[in-house]
């Protein structure tokens, strides 16, 4: 009996060493890009998207819900951003050499709001403020992140369309359907449980819910 519990007490041990070894590794490897946005004469004005090598991402906005909104709203959410788009995230910024090296064109461009890209693991860091950036992985991944923004606005407006404005939804709607033929609609999963309340919904017209349908659908979302 004594020899079997210094056994089951070595397994605990070795248990116990490995979950933490596991653990070292992984604070090792883990990663994030952080991607803010600051845009007074925007809808939202400012935003916020971190986006981790391992587990959910976040975005954080505030300001109006729209440009003829007076209605301002803080907006939080945790989501699940597909291996693709967070693989080619962490490709850009590794192309952008993570942001160790200023990134702004310093040239009298047309303001479209104050942007910052920052990554940080265990052995670097890196943050750049810029306007507009002639470096290509910094387009890309400025362009990206602009449109995942754009991806999840639309879904903060359509749940509260839905609740109190429900004939906006087909505006709101008809132009997201414009945005994903041109592929500037990323990451529709997303925002899959609004779209699905929509289709659902029997107080709202037809032509509005066959519209979310089909959003659904070329996102490959049934």
């Amino acid at each position: 009996m004594r020899c079997l519990c210094q056994i089951l007490t070595l397994f605990i041990c070795s248990g116990i060493f490995f979950a933490s070894a596991l653990a070292q590794i992984d604070s090792l490897t883990a990663a994030e890009v952080v991607f803010t946005l600051d845009f007074p004469v925007s809808q939202p004005e400012h935003y916020s998207i971190r986006i981790p090598s391992d587990g959910l991402a976040h975005y954080k906005s505030d300001g109006r819900l729209s440009a003829d909104s007076d209605v301002t709203d803080d907006f939080d959410l945790d989501f699940a951003l597909t291996p693709e788009t967070r693989r080619r995230i962490f490709e850009l910024s590794a192309k952008a050499r993570y942001f160790q090296k200023d990134i702004d064109s310093h040239k009298n461009v047309a303001f479209s709001g104050k942007k910052t890209l920052a990554y940080r693991d265990a052995k670097r860091s890196g943050t750049e403020t810029y306007n507009y950036s002639p470096n290509p992985a910094v387009q890309e991944l400025t362009t990206l992140m602009q449109n995942l923004s754009a991806t999840l606005e639309f879904g903060h407006r359509l749940e509260y369309y839905r609740h109190y404005q429900k004939l906006a939804l087909d505006d709101e709607l008809k132009r997201m359907e414009d945005l994903a033929r041109s592929n500037e609609l990323p990451e529709v999963a997303a925002i899959q449980p609004i779209l699905n309340e929509i289709v659902a919904d029997q107080a709202v017209i037809n032509v509005t819910r066959a519209r979310a349908q089909r959003l659904l659908e070329r996102a490959g979302l049934h």
